[in-house]
Protein backbone atom coordinates (compact mmCIF):
# COMPACT_ATOMS: atom_id res chain seq x y z
CA UNK A 1 0.00 0.00 0.00
CA UNK A 2 2.80 2.42 0.86
CA UNK A 3 4.49 1.72 -2.47
CA UNK A 4 1.26 2.19 -4.43
CA UNK A 5 0.53 5.43 -2.63
CA UNK A 6 3.99 6.83 -3.32
CA UNK A 7 4.59 5.78 -6.93
CA UNK A 8 3.41 9.09 -8.35
CA UNK A 9 5.98 11.05 -6.38
CA UNK A 10 9.03 9.82 -8.29
CA UNK A 11 10.87 6.84 -9.70
CA UNK A 12 10.65 3.46 -8.04
CA UNK A 13 14.22 3.89 -6.80
CA UNK A 14 13.29 7.22 -5.18
CA UNK A 15 10.28 5.64 -3.56
CA UNK A 16 12.18 2.65 -2.25
CA UNK A 17 15.19 4.44 -0.89
CA UNK A 18 13.73 7.74 0.23
CA UNK A 19 10.14 7.32 1.34
CA UNK A 20 9.94 3.69 2.43
CA UNK A 21 13.09 3.01 4.43
CA UNK A 22 13.12 5.90 6.94
CA UNK A 23 10.88 5.94 10.00
CA UNK A 24 10.12 8.75 12.44
CA UNK A 25 9.81 7.86 16.12
CA UNK A 26 9.09 9.44 19.49
CA UNK A 27 11.72 8.60 22.10
CA UNK A 28 12.69 9.58 25.64
CA UNK A 29 14.83 12.71 25.68
CA UNK A 30 17.59 10.77 27.43
CA UNK A 31 18.12 8.48 24.42
CA UNK A 32 21.40 8.68 22.53
CA UNK A 33 21.80 7.55 18.92
CA UNK A 34 23.30 4.32 20.22
CA UNK A 35 20.25 3.75 22.43
CA UNK A 36 18.01 4.32 19.41
CA UNK A 37 20.01 1.91 17.29
CA UNK A 38 19.95 -0.71 20.04
CA UNK A 39 16.13 -0.52 20.32
CA UNK A 40 15.48 -0.82 16.58
CA UNK A 41 18.26 -3.05 15.25
CA UNK A 42 16.16 -6.17 15.88
CA UNK A 43 13.89 -5.25 12.95
CA UNK A 44 16.58 -5.07 10.28
CA UNK A 45 19.85 -3.61 9.07
CA UNK A 46 20.10 0.05 10.06
CA UNK A 47 21.90 2.48 7.76
CA UNK A 48 21.85 5.33 10.27
CA UNK A 49 20.02 6.77 13.28
CA UNK A 50 19.66 10.44 14.13
CA UNK A 51 18.09 12.39 16.97
CA UNK A 52 16.40 15.74 16.40
CA UNK A 53 17.85 18.39 18.69
CA UNK A 54 16.97 21.92 19.65
CA UNK A 55 19.14 24.17 17.51
CA UNK A 56 19.67 26.62 20.36
CA UNK A 57 20.28 24.36 23.36
CA UNK A 58 21.45 21.19 21.66
CA UNK A 59 19.03 19.16 23.77
CA UNK A 60 17.06 16.28 22.31
CA UNK A 61 13.49 17.04 21.27
CA UNK A 62 12.48 13.46 22.01
CA UNK A 63 12.22 12.61 18.31
CA UNK A 64 14.41 10.63 15.98
CA UNK A 65 14.86 8.99 12.59
CA UNK A 66 15.89 5.41 11.86
CA UNK A 67 16.78 4.47 8.30
CA UNK A 68 16.87 0.84 7.24
CA UNK A 69 18.40 -0.75 4.17
CA UNK A 70 15.08 -2.24 3.00
CA UNK A 71 11.46 -1.03 3.01
CA UNK A 72 10.36 -4.36 4.49
CA UNK A 73 12.55 -3.72 7.53
CA UNK A 74 11.07 -0.26 8.07
CA UNK A 75 7.57 -1.71 7.73
CA UNK A 76 8.37 -4.41 10.28
CA UNK A 77 9.70 -1.82 12.74
CA UNK A 78 6.50 0.25 12.42
CA UNK A 79 4.35 -2.83 12.91
CA UNK A 80 6.22 -4.52 15.73
CA UNK A 81 7.86 -1.81 17.83
CA UNK A 82 6.28 -0.65 21.08
CA UNK A 83 3.35 1.70 20.44
CA UNK A 84 4.91 4.28 22.76
CA UNK A 85 7.40 5.06 19.95
CA UNK A 86 4.49 6.08 17.67
CA UNK A 87 6.54 5.02 14.66
CA UNK A 88 5.46 6.22 11.21
CA UNK A 89 7.09 6.53 7.81
CA UNK A 90 9.13 9.71 7.64
CA UNK A 91 8.40 12.35 5.02
CA UNK A 92 10.93 12.65 2.17
CA UNK A 93 13.97 14.76 2.94
CA UNK A 94 12.80 17.47 0.56
CA UNK A 95 10.16 18.34 3.15
CA UNK A 96 11.70 20.25 6.04
CA UNK A 97 11.99 18.37 9.33
CA UNK A 98 10.34 21.23 11.19
CA UNK A 99 7.31 21.08 8.91
CA UNK A 100 7.09 17.31 9.37
CA UNK A 101 7.42 17.60 13.15
CA UNK A 102 4.56 20.09 13.14
CA UNK A 103 2.35 17.80 11.01
CA UNK A 104 3.21 14.82 13.20
CA UNK A 105 2.15 16.52 16.42
CA UNK A 106 -0.77 18.38 14.85
CA UNK A 107 -2.35 15.29 13.34
CA UNK A 108 -1.35 12.57 15.78
CA UNK A 109 -0.81 13.97 19.24
CA UNK A 110 -3.18 16.86 19.98
CA UNK A 111 -6.27 14.83 21.07
CA UNK A 112 -4.26 13.03 23.76
CA UNK A 113 -2.74 16.06 25.46
CA UNK A 114 -5.74 16.36 27.78
CA UNK A 115 -4.85 13.13 29.53
CA UNK A 116 -1.36 14.36 30.47
CA UNK A 117 0.08 11.20 28.93
CA UNK A 118 2.82 13.21 27.21
CA UNK A 119 4.85 15.04 29.84
CA UNK A 120 7.18 16.62 27.26
CA UNK A 121 4.29 18.24 25.36
CA UNK A 122 4.38 21.19 27.71
CA UNK A 123 7.54 22.36 25.95
CA UNK A 124 6.87 25.29 23.55
CA UNK A 125 8.27 23.25 20.63
CA UNK A 126 5.34 20.86 20.80
CA UNK A 127 2.39 23.11 21.55
CA UNK A 128 2.00 25.01 18.30
CA UNK A 129 -1.12 23.13 17.21
CA UNK A 130 -3.52 25.86 18.33
CA UNK A 131 -2.60 28.05 15.35
CA UNK A 132 -3.09 25.22 12.88
CA UNK A 133 -6.28 24.07 14.58
CA UNK A 134 -8.16 27.10 13.30
CA UNK A 135 -7.84 25.69 9.79
CA UNK A 136 -9.91 22.60 10.68
CA UNK A 137 -13.48 23.28 9.61
CA UNK A 138 -15.10 20.02 10.77
CA UNK A 139 -15.40 18.52 14.26
CA UNK A 140 -13.12 15.55 14.83
CA UNK A 141 -14.11 12.20 16.28
CA UNK A 142 -12.93 8.60 16.53
CA UNK A 143 -15.32 7.52 13.76
CA UNK A 144 -14.87 7.98 10.02
CA UNK A 145 -17.14 7.65 7.01
CA UNK A 146 -15.52 6.30 3.84
CA UNK A 147 -17.17 6.80 0.45
CA UNK A 148 -16.26 5.41 -2.95
CA UNK A 149 -17.87 5.13 -6.37
CA UNK A 150 -16.85 1.46 -6.37
CA UNK A 151 -18.00 -1.17 -3.82
CA UNK A 152 -15.60 -2.18 -1.04
CA UNK A 153 -14.35 -5.61 -0.09
CA UNK A 154 -14.52 -5.89 3.70
CA UNK A 155 -11.18 -7.64 4.20
CA UNK A 156 -9.26 -5.31 1.90
CA UNK A 157 -10.65 -2.11 3.38
CA UNK A 158 -10.02 -3.40 6.91
CA UNK A 159 -6.40 -4.16 5.99
CA UNK A 160 -5.97 -0.67 4.50
CA UNK A 161 -7.25 1.22 7.56
CA UNK A 162 -5.58 -1.21 9.96
CA UNK A 163 -2.25 0.28 8.84
CA UNK A 164 -3.06 3.01 11.33
CA UNK A 165 -2.85 1.60 14.90
CA UNK A 166 -6.03 1.48 16.97
CA UNK A 167 -8.63 0.25 14.46
CA UNK A 168 -11.65 -1.05 16.39
CA UNK A 169 -14.02 -1.96 13.58
CA UNK A 170 -14.69 -1.59 9.87
CA UNK A 171 -18.32 -1.89 8.74
CA UNK A 172 -18.72 -2.07 4.95
CA UNK A 173 -22.12 -1.37 3.39
CA UNK A 174 -23.28 -1.30 -0.22
CA UNK A 175 -25.96 0.77 -1.92
CA UNK A 176 -27.91 -1.70 -4.12
CA UNK A 177 -29.09 1.13 -6.40
CA UNK A 178 -25.79 2.84 -7.18
CA UNK A 179 -23.33 0.00 -6.37
CA UNK A 180 -21.13 2.58 -4.68
CA UNK A 181 -19.05 1.82 -1.60
CA UNK A 182 -19.74 3.05 1.90
CA UNK A 183 -18.07 2.10 5.18
CA UNK A 184 -17.88 3.24 8.77
CA UNK A 185 -14.46 3.07 10.44
CA UNK A 186 -13.82 3.51 14.15
CA UNK A 187 -10.53 3.87 16.02
CA UNK A 188 -9.78 3.66 19.73
CA UNK A 189 -8.56 7.28 19.79
CA UNK A 190 -9.31 10.47 17.89
CA UNK A 191 -5.57 10.76 17.20
CA UNK A 192 -5.66 7.58 15.09
CA UNK A 193 -8.78 8.73 13.24
CA UNK A 194 -7.20 12.11 12.47
CA UNK A 195 -4.08 10.47 11.12
CA UNK A 196 -6.09 7.95 9.04
CA UNK A 197 -8.13 10.77 7.49
CA UNK A 198 -4.99 12.80 6.85
CA UNK A 199 -3.27 9.90 5.05
CA UNK A 200 -6.19 8.19 3.29
CA UNK A 201 -8.57 10.96 2.20
CA UNK A 202 -8.06 11.15 -1.57
CA UNK A 203 -6.07 7.90 -1.59
CA UNK A 204 -6.68 5.93 -4.81
CA UNK A 205 -8.06 2.52 -3.94
CA UNK A 206 -8.12 0.74 -6.28
CA UNK A 207 -5.98 2.93 -8.57
CA UNK A 208 -8.13 5.54 -10.27
CA UNK A 209 -10.82 5.46 -7.57
CA UNK A 210 -10.34 8.16 -4.93
CA UNK A 211 -11.61 7.57 -1.40
CA UNK A 212 -13.53 10.27 0.43
CA UNK A 213 -12.89 10.13 4.18
CA UNK A 214 -14.81 12.38 6.59
CA UNK A 215 -15.46 12.42 10.33
CA UNK A 216 -18.69 10.99 11.78
CA UNK A 217 -20.23 11.96 15.10
CA UNK A 218 -19.28 9.40 17.73
CA UNK A 219 -21.23 10.88 20.64
CA UNK A 220 -18.22 12.43 22.35
CA UNK A 221 -17.48 16.11 22.89
CA UNK A 222 -15.48 17.01 19.79
CA UNK A 223 -13.90 19.99 21.57
CA UNK A 224 -11.82 17.52 23.58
Amino acid sequence: VFIAQSRASGSHRDVEYEELTRIFVMIPKTYTEEDLREKFKMYGDIEYCSIIKNKTTGESKGLGYVRYLKPSQAARAIEECDRSYRAILAEPKNKSSESFEHDYYSNSMRPELRGNTLPFCMQPDFCSFEKAETRIQEPVSKRLSVLSRLPFIQEQLFALFDLVPGLEYCDVQRDPHTNSGYAVIQYSTAASAIYAKYKLHGFEYPPGNRLTVVFLEDGNDSSE
